[in-house]
């Protein structure tokens, strides 16, 4: 016969997973990830406290959600799934499986996904597509770009600083995405960055 779990105790089971993984990875519950758009960066920021900040790439149509829109989502999301653990830079990722092939940064004529992918599921109306639009924040070749809107939709990084971010955060973090700017999310108090990529 087949046992079955109540729900609420299949959500505490995925609690102390979860809290287990934060524990695991130094980051608290507080911690989130802030994208934004008008300033083309993304920052780790927990209760006000920056924690690293690193130049980003938004779609280059603009903010949205419908399907072949290519746009860049907006609003609270959250880590759905991360692929590419202890891939090296520039190692590229079709289908969230790795290929075999590394290319270098700027590589002409060369834009596939590289080094990580971290898949985002939206929270809101307003983002209910972006898991199925394969939303990811992933590294790019295409580093030169990177500071402007470029990408098709996805949070585009370069591969050090994706590979920095991935071993920062964890499934269920939020991560938001706005129109703000990203010292609207920090302390007014708070000059100094652990990590900063720009």
């Amino acid at each position: 016969m087949k046992r079955t779990f109540p729900r609420s105790v299949a959500a505490w089971a995925f609690l102390f997973v979860l809290l287990g993984t934060v524990a695991s990875r130094g980051s608290s519950l507080s911690t989130e990830v802030i994208v934004s758009v008008p300033d083309q960066v993304l920052a780790l920021v927990d209760r006000g406290r920056l924690i690293a900040r690193y130049p980003i790439s938004t779609s280059k149509f603009g903010i949205g959600d419908s399907a072949g829109s290519y746009r860049t989502p907006l609003g609270t999301l959250f880590v759905s799934a991360k692929f590419g653990d202890n891939l090296p830079p520039g190692a590229v990722i079709k289908n969230r499986v790795p290929t075999g092939e590394v290319v270098t940064a700027d590589a002409p004529g060369r834009d596939p996904i590289v080094a990580r992918v971290i898949w985002l599921r939206g929270l809101e109306a307003q983002n209910r597509g972006a898991r199925d639009r394969c939303i990811y924040i992933h590294g790019t070749p295409e580093e030169r770009r990177i500071g402007k809107p470029a990408s098709f939709g996805c949070i585009r990084m370069r591969s050090r600083d994706v590979i920095a971010l991935y071993d920062s955060v964890h499934i269920g973090m939020h991560v938001v995405i706005t129109r703000k700017q990203i010292s609207d999310f920090i302390q007014a108090d708070e000059p100094s960055l652990l990590a900063r990529s720009d």
